[in-house]
């Protein structure tokens, strides 16, 4: 086996692997990033091309299971209502979000102590408010100040157009006397591309922290992480395109490989030591994972409302049900966010799924009656952690390495459910008052599971979590993990924004305390 040595080693290139990168790449130290899966010229991504309804229903496909490219691992989703969605590649799953940046609320952090529900954060919002406004910055995020749902948020691009639908539905926002905003959106305006240019975590981050240094490795995929008998992480085994595996050597090791692929390297390291998977004695590791369950409601209207044209995801949001109200009879809450209708593709594949279009002299007046006609809406729903939810290595189903694949087991609570019911009820009506002539409604969406938390939670003791208030795994003194796997709560929104900031905090705190680190002297607090 070759060997390799470098002093901070990155397990992945997403939106939290690469803030790291970049924050870290400034020491005098050599920094690198391994990535499972290929470095992808920034033309063919599917939001930047005018092929992108097709890209999406290939190549760039949110399912793992339906691409089946050389660097993706099988998910089942068999046990589970909603199907989990991500992307292996150099920037991760941001080559295929949607751009929506919002912020979790001050009361994410707390729904133990506020709702009793949950449990609480180690860390509050104004302790990484600093970290939210870099990540801003540093993304070039749009939005309007003075959202009355969140402590001020200064410094932000102009925001989006919202477009007419967006002018619709809030004024039926304020007929019904409820709060609604412009997004806040990693999307910066074009006037090529209509749907806008969407940075990923390579041009946010990745391309700066290799300007100064940082070396990416793509087609690199992590088996296992190597511990000594003093718990110290050594280095991993990784295998790379030619499939030689290579041990590469590091001080410092940071997991970044979203709320499925972290665990399931963890799970992968077991040895004597760790019969029950690396850093897990508390039995918690794959455990408690939270998604996003989600609502969708379509409001049909007897006119052209070019509901297609604009970014997707990124016009407006309401938060009127975001926070716990007893008399709707469930704890926490939702976001409703505007959507764009689809293009011409995936509006015939809807279409046909449904049996609403057929081939024919009825064809195209069944797919214009339709094609931005129609107002789309989503109901993200605050998802709690329970430790039945949960994901396991599936040694049936193995990669192109053979490495275990992924299965899910996972159940939408009874609060879950009403939140849900509640959300589509609300939807329902908001778009009868904008003027819906039909409205279509169900949930959950099944491919929908793209917001991964809790498989590696934070907590104070080893007893009950995995890492401490700064990602440190209480088994493993220098292995961090710095990806939404250690988020207690999910929040009701995109956890995009929030995963960038924890991980530059994180990052600051392994920087503060660099020398004590390399000696492995570093105590927990």
């Amino acid at each position: 086996m070759v060997n390799e040595k470098t002093d901070i080693l990155i397990i992945g290139t997403g939106a939290s692997g690469a803030a790291s990168a970049w924050n870290l790449s400034k020491l005098n130290l050599k920094i690198t990033c391994l990535e499972q899966g290929p470095l992808i010229n920034k033309k063919k991504y599917s939001f930047n091309s005018i092929n992108r309804e097709i890209n999406k229903l290939n190549d760039f496909n949110p399912d793992p299971n339906y691409r089946k490219l050389h660097s993706d691992y099988p998910i089942n989703s068999d046990n589970s209502p909603i199907s989990i969605a991500n992307y292996n590649a150099v920037g991760g799953s941001t080559l295929i979000y949607s751009g929506h940046y919002p912020r979790f609320h001050p009361s994410d952090f707390y729904t133990k102590k506020i709702d009793n529900i949950g449990s609480n954060w180690l860390f509050n919002y104004y302790d990484l408010e600093k970290y939210y406004n870099l990540n801003d910055k540093m993304v070039g995020v749009s939005g309007l100040t003075g959202d009355p749902a969140y402590p001020k948020i200064k410094n932000l691009l102009p925001p989006l157009n919202i477009g007419y639908s967006g002018e619709l539905l809030a004024k039926a926002f304020n007929k019904l006397g409820w709060h609604w905003w412009p997004s806040y959106s990693a999307i910066k305006k074009s006037k090529k591309l209509k749907k806008g240019i969407r940075p990923t975590a390579v041009e946010m981050y990745l391309n700066k922290a290799i300007k100064n240094g940082v070396i990416v490795k793509p087609n690199s995929r992590v088996l296992k992480i190597k511990v000594s008998s003093k718990n110290i992480a050594t280095g991993v085994i990784y295998l790379e395109k030619n499939k030689k595996k290579i041990f590469l050597e590091a001080s410092i090791i940071l997991l970044a490989a979203n709320g499925i692929g972290t665990p399931r390297i963890l799970l992968n390291s077991s040895s004597k030591r760790y019969p029950k998977g690396l850093a897990n004695s508390s039995g918690q590791l794959g455990k408690n994972l939270m998604l996003h369950p989600l609502g969708y409601i379509e409001g049909h209207f007897k006119k052209f409302l070019a509901t297609n044209e604009g970014a997707e995801g990124c016009a407006l949001y309401s938060h009127e049900f975001y926070e716990t109200n007893k008399k709707r009879g469930f704890k926490r809450g939702y976001t409703i966010q505007l959507l764009k209708s689809t293009g011409p593709i995936e509006s015939f594949h809807y279409l046909k799924k449904f049996k609403k279009i057929n081939f024919g002299n009825s064809f195209f007046k069944n797919l214009f009656d339709y094609y931005g006609c129609t107002i789309p809406l989503a109901v993200i729903c605050e998802d709690t952690a329970n430790k039945n939810n949960c994901i396991q290595l599936d040694y049936k189903n193995k990669d192109s390495s053979g490495m275990p694949g992924i299965k899910i087991n996972y159940k939408l609570s009874k609060n879950t459910k009403k939140m849900l019911s509640h959300g589509i009820k609300q939807c329902k009506k908001l778009l009868k008052t904008a003027g819906a002539k039909e409205i279509f409604a169900f949930g959950p969406v099944r491919n929908t599971g793209w917001h991964l938390t809790g498989t590696a939670k934070m907590g104070r003791s080893k007893r009950n979590s995995v890492v401490n208030k700064f990602g440190q795994c209480h088994d493993v003194k220098n292995l961090f993990i710095i990806d939404s796997s250690i988020f207690p709560s999910s929040s009701g929104v995109n956890i995009a924004s929030t995963v960038q900031a924890v991980s530059l905090m994180i990052s600051d705190y392994i920087k503060k305390n660099l020398t004590k680190l390399k000696k492995n002297e570093f105590k927990i607090k």
